[in-house]
C-alpha cells in the first residue's frame, strides 16, 4: 500500500520538477528584476531594512572581531615594548657620553676663564643680526649677487656677513635706504680670508662665478683633507674668526674647491650680522659693476 502512495506522488512530482527546472532562470531573472525597481522605488523602506540587518548582525561581528583585535593589540604592545627598550639603552648610552663632554666643556671653561685672566684677554663685541628675505638674484655671466628686504633704515652697514642656515654665504656690499645687495662667495670679486679647522692653514677664499669657490695661497705641502671645515681667519678685521663657510670638496691640479654648507641656489632668508669688527670693505669685495 506504502509502495503505491510513494509511487504516485512521485508520478506527480516529476512534472512539477521538470518544469520548476525550466523556469528557474525566468523566475530568478524577474526577482532580481523586482528587487531593483522595490529598491528605486521604496528606498526608504530598503534602506530601513537594510539598516536593521546591519544592527542585527553588529553584535555577532563585533564578538567575532575581538579576539583579532586583542590579538593584535598584544602583538603591538610586544613589539613597542621591544621598541622602548631599545630606545632607552640607545639614550643611556648617549646619555653617557654627553655627560663626559659636559665634564670636559666643564674643565675647558674655567681652563678658559684662567687664560683669559692671565692674558688680560679682551672679548670681542657681542653680535646683532638682522634677519632679511631674498627679493631678487640678478646674477648675470660676470657676478653673483642677492637682494634683500633690509636697508640702512633697519641698521644695515656695508661689510656685515650674510649668513644661510649653518654657513655664510657672502656680504653687504650695498646698502640702500630699503634694501642691501649681498655678494655672495662664488662671485669672481669675492676674497675672504679663511683657515683649515684641522689643519689651521691658512688661505684666502676666491670666488671664481662657479658653484664652488676655490682657495689661494696655500702652500704646496699644505695637507688638506677632503671633508675639512672652512671657517674664517679673523684676518683683515672684517669678520671675527670661526665663522663656517663650507668644507673642502676636492684637492687637485685644478685647485682646492670648497663647497659651502648653505645651498646657495635655494636662499630664502639671509641673516645680516654685525660683528662690531668695523672693518674695512676691501677692494676685492667691492661691489660689482654689470658689463654693458
Amino acid at each position: 500500500m506504502k509502495s503505491r502512495t510513494s509511487g504516485s506522488v512521485v508520478r506527480l512530482a516529476a512534472p512539477l520538477r521538470a518544469l520548476a527546472q525550466r523556469f528557474t532562470f525566468l523566475l530568478l531573472a524577474l526577482a532580481s528584476v523586482a528587487l531593483m525597481m522595490v529598491g528605486k522605488v521604496e528606498a526608504p523602506v530598503v534602506d530601513d531594512v537594510r539598516a536593521r540587518v546591519t544592527d542585527a548582525f553588529a553584535p555577532i561581528l563585533d564578538a567575532l572581531s575581538r579576539p583579532a583585535a586583542t590579538a593584535a593589540r598584544v602583538v603591538e604592545a610586544v613589539a613597542d615594548h621591544q621598541n622602548v627598550y631599545e630606545e632607552n639603552q640607545r639614550l643611556k648610552a648617549e646619555n653617557a657620553r654627553l655627560m663626559q663632554w659636559h665634564q670636559a666643556a666643564l674643565r675647558l671653561e674655567a681652563e678658559n676663564a684662567s687664560l683669559h685672566a692671565l692674558l688680560r684677554f679682551t672679548p670681542e663685541p657681542p653680535a646683532s643680526a638682522i634677519t632679511a628675505r631674498v627679493i631678487a638674484a640678478p646674477g648675470g655671466s660676470f657676478y653673483r649677487t642677492v637682494v634683500v628686504t633690509a636697508g640702512r633704515r633697519d641698521g644695515v652697514k656695508k661689510g656685515q656677513a650674510a649668513v644661510a642656515g649653518n654657513g655664510m654665504v657672502g656680504r653687504v656690499v650695498e646698502v640702500g635706504e630699503w634694501s642691501s645687495r649681498v655678494l655672495l662667495i662664488t662671485d669672481l670679486n669675492a676674497r675672504i680670508p679663511v683657515t683649515l679647522e684641522q689643519s689651521r692653514q691658512r688661505a684666502v677664499l676666491a670666488g671664481d662665478n662657479s658653484d664652488q669657490p676655490k682657495l689661494l695661497y696655500l702652500p704646496p705641502e699644505a695637507p688638506v683633507t677632503v671633508g675639512e671645515r672652512v671657517v674664517t681667519s679673523g684676518h683683515g678685521g672684517v669678520f671675527p674668526a670661526g665663522i663656517p663657510i663650507g668644507v673642502v670638496a676636492s684637492s687637485g691640479e685644478r685647485g682646492v674647491k670648497v663647497q659651502p654648507l648653505a645651498d646657495l641656489s635655494r636662499v630664502e632668508h639671509l641673516r645680516l650680522i654685525d660683528y662690531g669688527t668695523g672693518g674695512p670693505l676691501g677692494e676685492g669685495d667691492a661691489a660689482p659693476r654689470e658689463s654693458k
